[in-house]
């Protein structure tokens, strides 16, 4: 592969972790539009209480590319990225987690043993998701929000900066609404974490210097997989209080009313998304370590 080479000492913690939330916000400024893309589809067809949630009944979304040529047509280009600000946040935080620790918590699970077997992975990676999704669940609730609102004239936007939809929520729904459909997410993370972080870490070399079409492959199986969960979670996450009773109540309202097939609504994007941001973050994040252990190794020998 073309690039700077492996440092010839182990990477330190701290720089896993810096250059995984990089890394992550680096993929998601990329990607932020098939991300904004899954969103609208999924939550197409719900039936809503309130105009200010959801898809207005006069706008139809019709695949990956008619959704986002209907939001510049629309809305302008400006709102594929709405909600970005809260999606760096969350990559910063989620993925800093989620990825950067996740070497440290499979050396916990391996312990003296020196090698990882792979229900030590799988292990590794759902703790470090579950404990990413907790810290970054409030980040997720408002990037969702701001990728449903539709920016029209006609509509009421429920938000109108990050830092308002973070106090507007905790005011209207309590601190417990930052962290809504937060089950649900870390379901949804757990799977995709066994199918996307552990075959990375168990193919790393075949990604990075064979076949980055193996991401995509790791990354179709995590979609068919998590599509489900993450449907439900992006319909509970949006909802406004009150409007089902759990995440449970969600799934099962949206079987009765759309459909089993509702539960893959969105599932192009989400699998381009994923793919694609699954090459440009672990390839991203690769040379990240090696660039920042090539700056660390310079300042110890200066000093």
């Amino acid at each position: 592969m073309v690039g700077l080479k492996p440092s010839s000492i182990p990477v330190t913690p701290g720089v896993q972790i810096l250059s995984a939330g990089t890394a992550a916000c680096i993929a998601d400024l990329i990607t932020f539009p098939l991300d904004t893309s899954k969103v609208r589809l999924q939550i197409q067809g719900e039936t809503t209480r309130s105009s200010a949630v959801g898809v207005p009944k006069s706008i139809k979304y019709r695949g990956v590319w008619g959704t986002i040529a209907a939001i510049v047509r629309t809305e302008g280009p400006g709102s594929l990225y709405s909600g970005l600000v809260a999606g760096l946040q969350r990559q910063m935080i989620f993925a800093s987690i989620r990825i950067g620790l996740y070497d440290s918590v499979k050396q916990l699970y391996t312990g003296e043993n020196g090698h990882a077997s792979m229900v030590d992975r799988l292990l590794a990676g759902c703790t470090t998701g579950a404990l990413a999704v907790l810290v970054a669940q409030p980040t997720d609730v408002v990037k969702v929000r701001f990728q449903a609102q539709v920016n029209l004239r006609c509509v009421t936007k429920r938000y109108h900066g990050t830092l308002q939809a973070y106090r507007s929520i905790a005011r209207e729904e309590g601190i417990r609404g930052l962290w809504k459909g937060t089950c649900p997410n870390i379901v949804r993370n757990a799977i995709v974490n066994c199918s996307e972080l552990v075959t990375y870490d168990i193919i790393k070399e075949a990604i990075l210097r064979k076949n980055l079409l193996t991401a995509f492959g790791a990354g179709f199986c995590a979609t068919v997989a998590a599509s489900p969960v993450d449907v439900v979670k992006t319909r509970y996450m949006n909802s406004a209080p009150g409007h089902y009773k759990s995440a449970l109540n969600c799934a099962w309202t949206m079987l009765n009313n759309e459909g089993p097939t509702a539960f893959y609504k969105g599932f192009l994007p989400s699998y381009l998304r994923l793919g694609s941001w699954n090459v440009i973050m672990f390839v991203t994040y690769e040379q990240l370590q090696r660039a920042m252990m090539i700056v660390k190794q310079s300042y110890d020998r200066a000093a």
